[in-house]
């Protein structure tokens, strides 16, 4: 039986006829799974569905129901209805039955109301047929009819073609349009789906007006919002800017008059002030003085009335008058006290004025003496106590207070000195200064116009105007000279200070480094010293102050002191592997290891083995190992010595970078496999020597770069230069130190990349680049374990050393002896010039020649240093050098602060810190190098044209002078001079209570000196050169006596010799 549905509807997934309504359901919920599944339990409450028809109807109803409040798109479901239809056999769908889905496609995104869900849910239709038609249907005609076309073009509408809305005033949208087609449907007794359909339909349009009315008045706000902010935001045109500007303009030159006009009127207010306190002041004074003049004329009235008496008449009895006179001059004892005390008070008053007067101090007196007699006069206890009497007269003194008082005291006495001997007194002209001279005029020329005043006649009391005006000069003068007192006592604070700092860091230097007895010695002395400091300071600055200042200095000393890095950081990982663990310093084991680490680092690179001129080449390399005597010298001098590459390294990397040039183009020349195996050789031997043999690295090292199997590799074409890298830089971060770990890893990372035949040459010239600082590591560790018994032999070995050199003729005592006779020669002088009667012993003579070798102009010729110090030629050097910078840096300061009238004695550390790291490569080494420390000075020490042209000219000067080494500049040979006689008498010091003492005023000599800035590096000199004696005396000691002995005898013999020509001429 063919179907009278079209052949688009059939689907080889449609089972077969009669199925079931529950399979019709299934089927439906599978096509639309996107619909929620309280559809089909909408289905589930309908209480007879009969039919598929019916089913279909209900299904249709209910969807639309779901709709309304699901608001999910239906068109799938509808368009899968004739499907799911095609499916029911033999059935003749209604028009009645169809036509409730024909608008379903319009209409399923409108929602519905309850009254019309409710209307399309019960809805029933007569014309539908019963089941049992269906299927009598079913049974008779044995086919199924196709739906008019009308209706399967509802189901089947393209889904494009969709109707546009109709116009405002179409006919079909007017309300009796609608009430027209209503009635006649009425009359018709049609279907009422299609007025279902007509009022879902116009409720969609309603609905998509309203939607279109939102969007178009939210872009409208969009639009204002727009319109808004491009209002608010500045707009960029010029004309706008330039009035933008206009207006910033003439608000900032409306603040600039306005500023003017207010400091104008707090001038003319200040103006106005004065005149107003100098007013009130000068009616005071004419108010005091009336007062005065009316007093002093009721005393003159008083007195005349008394000397106008009436003589006496004969009236009266003389009995009656000596009674009446009796009674009138009758006091009580109250009154009579007060009158003993007024006239003893005026008489102590005048013996104080006149014990003041008989000292004859005055401002005459002070400057025609000399300022130490003057000094000596005013410590006097007579002129103190007479002063503080005097002051007490005029109320200059506290009560109670007698140490305020005894300050006070001094303190204007001082004025006298100031105005007497200015130039003893300041070390500067300074405002400050200026200032404080005019207080001290004012001052005294107040005081002296007011102490001829005291006199009988006004009981010896100053007059309020007089004793008005010395109070207020005094207690200016006391406000400027407390002023010149702080900042004075602030350059003082900082000296002490770093004087407390510098011992804390010679007890730093000297506690883990000289033994239990020494080291306490030191601790105590340093203790004491630091106590008596501690003190000073607390006193000038008070407690918290002092704490404060004393810890921050601690900390920034210590905090610049180099720090040792962890004996794990330098030590490579399998050097312990390579080397027995050590114990005790003295046993034999240990004696052994270090035998065999001294070789280890006194053995040269080996020569390369006959397999060719480039083995040769590469491997000629200087070693970094010093001789064993300068080794054991340095270690002497400091323990924590370690090798340093810095003098071979440039040399070094040269030759590597010509060798690596030269196998590139050997590699371009045919000649790779000699280079080749000449390369794996060398890297093979710098490695085997960092491992002791035995060793399972040594192992794999040695038979994975052997030369037999590179060689068969390279003839067989088989060697890879990949392969190569890779071990390489498998086996390096095993080898090496932690401190290197970074250095290697990006080595490594590089060696195994891909690379063209110069990338691969590169690779090869940073491999042995680092393979050397890896040999370097390994030096270094051996001399860290062989240190401590290289040290505890050092001197025994220099010595014998020294003594081979000698006997052999390899070196003579000529330059040495030369150099003590000179250095004997001028302390000698010294000493019968100072105290003939203390002769210099052999320490001092050994300290003077040391000192005249280090401080000293460079160059330092071979003749002038001695055998004994050869190997100190460098450090020498750079204490000479050192030294001259020292000097030029101090002479460059102190004219600065000379022309800018500022105390010499505080220090200007950052201009000498910033001017020392300048002048490190040289003087004049740039031309604008006298423009650069100019620039130093001033960028933090303002000065005029004038002054800034003479310290430019003076700077030029000196930096020539340095670099020359020929110091004829004044200044600088002054410095020159105090630095060297400082430096000697530090050196000098033979017990540690004299080098603690030394280092404890050592700070203030320098900054009396003019050198307060280079405190750390003097420090530095004296350390090294202290350091150097030790060491030097140890080991050439004996030649130091022998030539002490000669010395004296030749001198005995002049003396003999002297004393017998004198005894001649006689």
């Amino acid at each position: 039986m063919s179907s009278i549905f079209p052949a688009t509807l059939t689907s080889d997934r449609i089972p077969p006829p009669r199925a079931s309504t529950s399979s019709l359901f299934d089927t439906l919920s599978s096509r639309t799974s996107l619909l929620p599944y309280h559809i089909f339990d909408c289905l589930s409450f309908t209480p007879h569905i009969t039919t598929p028809i019916t089913a279909f109807s209900q299904l249709t109803a209910a969807a639309r129901f779901v709709a309304r409040d699901s608001y999910i798109n239906l068109y799938p479901l509808v368009t899968s209805l004739p499907a799911l239809a095609a499916r029911i056999p033999d059935v003749h769908c209604p028009q009645t039955a169809l036509t409730d889905c024909r608008y379903t496609k319009n209409t399923m995104d409108a929602p519905l109301s309850d009254s019309e869900a409710d209307m399309v849910i019960t809805q029933t239709n007569d014309d539908i047929p019963e089941e049992s038609d269906i299927m009598l249907s079913d049974t008779e005609n044995g086919h199924v009819y196709a739906p008019p076309p009308r209706i399967a073009a509802r189901f089947y509408r393209s889904s494009n073609s969709r109707r546009k809305s109709s116009a405002p005033s179409s006919r079909r949208n007017s309300i009796s349009s609608t009430h027209s087609h209503q009635s006649n449907r009425s009359f018709r007794n049609v279907c009422q789906s299609n007025h279902v359909a007509q009022h879902l339909r116009r409720a969609s349009i309603l609905e998509t007006r309203k939607a279109r009315l939102a969007d178009r008045a939210a872009h409208a706000e969009q639009v204002r919002l727009r319109a808004a902010l491009a209002k608010a935001t500045p707009r960029g045109s010029n004309s706008e800017e330039r009035a933008i500007a206009a207006q910033q303009a003439r608000e900032k030159h409306l603040a600039q008059v306005a500023a003017s006009c207010a400091e104008e009127v707090k001038r003319a207010k200040k103006v106005a002030e004065d005149m107003k306190e100098r007013k009130a002041a000068e009616e005071r004074r004419y108010r005091l003085e009336m007062e005065e003049k009316l007093a002093d004329a009721e005393r003159r009235r008083a007195e005349y009335k008394k000397g106008t008496r009436r003589p006496r008449t004969t009236s009266l009895s003389p009995t009656n008058e000596s009674k009446k006179a009796i009674s009138g001059h009758t006091l009580t004892p109250e009154d009579a006290a007060k009158k003993i005390q007024a006239l003893w008070r005026s008489r102590w008053r005048r013996n104080v004025v006149g014990a003041f007067v008989e000292l004859g101090l005055c401002i005459d007196k002070v400057h025609d003496a000399t300022f130490d007699d003057i000094t000596l006069i005013l410590a006097e206890e007579k002129v103190l106590s007479a002063t503080s009497k005097i002051m007490s007269i005029f109320g200059l003194l506290t009560e109670g207070d007698v140490a305020a008082n005894g300050t006070a005291v001094r303190t204007f006495l001082s004025a006298y000195l100031i105005l007497g001997h200015p130039e003893h007194v300041f070390s500067k002209d300074g405002d400050q200064e200026q200032d404080l001279i005019r207080k001290a005029k004012d001052l005294i020329i107040s005081f002296e116009s007011a102490l001829p005043r005291l006199t009988a006649y006004n009981n010896y009391t100053p007059a309020p105007i007089r004793l008005e005006t010395v109070i207020l000069a005094h207690g200016a003068f006391i406000t400027a000279f407390n002023d010149w007192k702080a900042r004075d006592s602030s350059a003082i604070i900082e000296t002490m200070v770093a004087t407390f700092v510098n011992l804390d860091a010679i007890w730093q230097s000297v506690k883990d480094e000289t033994v239990d007895e020494v080291a306490n010695e030191y601790r105590m002395g340093i203790r004491d010293n630091q106590v008596i400091l501690l003190s000073k300071i607390r006193k000038l600055a008070g407690p918290e102050r002092a704490s404060l200042l004393i810890r921050k200095a601690i900390r920034e000393s210590r905090r610049a002191r180099p720090r040792r890095r962890p004996a794990g950081d330098v030590r490579p990982r399998l050097a312990m592997e390579s080397s027995s663990p050590t114990g005790s310093v003295a046993s034999t084991e240990v004696t052994g290891i270090e035998a065999e680490a001294a070789s280890q680092l006194a053995e040269s690179q080996r020569t390369a083995t006959a397999d060719g001129f480039q083995a040769r080449e590469i491997t000629k390399m200087f070693s970094v190992m010093p001789h064993n005597r300068v080794l054991v010298h340095e270690l002497a001098i400091d323990k924590d010595f370690r090798l340093d590459p810095s003098p071979q390294a440039e040399l070094r990397e040269a030759m590597h970078r010509d060798l690596c040039d030269s196998m590139l183009k050997g590699f371009q020349n045919g000649e790779g496999n000699l280079w080749t195996m000449a390369m794996a050789e060398n890297i093979r031997e710098k490695l085997l020597r960092l491992l002791k043999p035995g060793n399972s690295m040594h192992t794999l090292i040695s038979e994975a770069l052997d030369q037999e199997h590179i060689s068969t590799q390279l003839n067989q074409g088989l060697f890879s230069y990949e392969k190569f890298f890779s071990f390489t830089a498998s086996i390096l971060p095993k080898l090496c130190a932690p401190v290197r770990d970074a250095e290697v890893k990006a080595l490594a990372d590089e060696l195994v990349e891909e690379g063209a035949l110069p990338d691969m040459i590169e690779k090869i010239f940073k491999l042995l680049h680092v393979i050397d600082l890896l040999s370097l590591d390994y030096s270094n560790f051996l001399l860290m374990n062989a240190a401590p018994t290289l040290i505890k032999e050092s001197a025994g070995y220099e010595a014998r050393s020294f003594a081979q050199d000698l006997d052999s003729g390899k070196t003579t005592l000529q330059n040495t002896r030369r150099w003590w006779h000179n250095a004997a020669v001028n302390l000698h002088t010294e000493a019968d010039r100072r105290d003939p009667a203390n002769r210099p012993t052999t320490d001092k003579i050994y300290a003077r020649g040391l000192v005249d070798l280090a401080i000293a102009t460079p160059p330092l010729r071979d003749s002038d240093l001695p055998e004994t110090l050869d190997l100190d030629r460098t450090r020498l050097l750079r204490i000479r050098a050192d030294a001259v910078r020292i000097t030029a840096i101090g002479g460059i300061l102190l004219t600065a602060k000379n022309l800018l009238k500022r105390d010499v004695r505080s220090p200007w550390k950052a201009e000498a810190a910033r001017m020392w790291e300048t002048l490190k490569d040289g003087y004049t080494t740039d031309a604008a190098m006298p423009a650069k420390i100019l620039s130093m000075i001033e960028s933090s020490h303002a000065m005029p044209p004038a002054t800034r042209a003479q310290l430019a000219s003076t700077i030029s000067r000196l930096l020539t002078q340095a670099q020359s080494g020929k110091l004829t500049d004044p200044v600088m040979k002054v410095l020159f001079q105090r630095l060297k006689t400082h430096i000697f008498s530090r050196i000098s010091a033979s017990s540690s209570g004299e080098r603690v003492r030394a280092a404890s005023t050592a700070t203030e000599g320098l900054a009396t000196t003019g050198l307060p800035e280079f405190i750390g590096q003097v420090g530095e000199i004296v350390e090294t050169l202290g350091r150097v004696a030790v060491v030097d005396r140890g080991a050439h000691s004996v030649w130091y006596e022998q030539l002490s002995e000669e010395m004296e005898r030749l001198g005995q013999e002049i003396e003999g010799q002297t004393a017998e020509g004198a005894v001649v001429e006689t």
